[in-house]
């Protein structure tokens, strides 16, 4: 079944409104897709089950999934207590010319206007049995877009400057930078200090659970 892109934020709203309280599995069917029995070998399965049941367009383009009406969608993993099981990943990080303004940034755009969707993450439940919550649209107030700012400043500066290597995932109250190469074989090109290419990982900026769970209590997410 091919869901068409929807023309609006209440349109968008209404389609995520018809799977709230649904399970997995019963998404995929209306879909036509097959549930695997688990995540190990489908890793990232459910963000693509609900981009296609929700009619997104951009696929791995850099860009809002919905790419019409400029919104994002993000899942939201909760663990058996309801919060936030994982940070966030959302996006690539181009580590041979790196960004150097927050306003045209690709965090920035990601992050403007998103659709959260939380989803039950318990490794108790079988896939097919997890859950879908209610989703709300989100943008950062002007407290929470100065600290990723801050955050996305200060790690672009570090690379600009041939200090990958010395990030970790402890920097930043927002975001982090993270690799997301699923193996240690898979490279791709990075500049170190003395402006010379190296080999190194991909990386990804990732939002902190910190401000997920700031999320959940301001819009009462959960799961019902």
């Amino acid at each position: 079944m091919v869901t068409r892109p929807p023309l609006s934020e209440n349109e968008l709203l209404e389609n995520a409104s018809k799977i709230a309280g649904k399970t997995l599995q019963q998404i995929a069917i209306k879909q036509g897709i097959e549930t695997p029995e688990d995540q190990h070998r489908h890793k990232g399965w459910i963000g693509q089950l609900l981009e296609h049941s929700l009619g997104a367009t951009a696929g791995s383009l850099p860009e809002p999934d919905f790419l019409h009406i400029g919104v994002e969608l993000k899942t939201l993993p909760l663990n058996h207590l309801g919060t936030p099981k994982e940070s966030t990943y959302v996006c690539a990080i181009n580590l041979t010319s790196p960004e150097s303004r927050w306003e045209n940034s690709l965090v920035k755009h990601k992050l403007s206007r998103v659709l959260w969707l939380p989803v039950e993450a318990d490794p108790d439940i079988p896939l097919a049995a997890r859950r879908i919550g209610s989703a709300i649209l989100w943008s950062p107030d002007k407290d929470q877009e100065s600290v990723l700012r801050r955050d996305w400043e200060e790690l672009m500066d570090m690379i600009a400057m041939g200090e990958l290597e010395q990030i970790t995932a402890h920097q930043g109250q927002y975001l982090q930078i993270r690799p997301k190469a699923s193996n240690s074989k898979a490279l791709c090109k990075g500049i170190n200090s003395e402006g010379e290419e190296i080999l190194t990982l991909p990386r990804g900026f990732y939002l902190r659970t910190i401000l997920t769970r700031q999320i959940l209590i301001q819009h009462d997410l959960k799961i019902k």
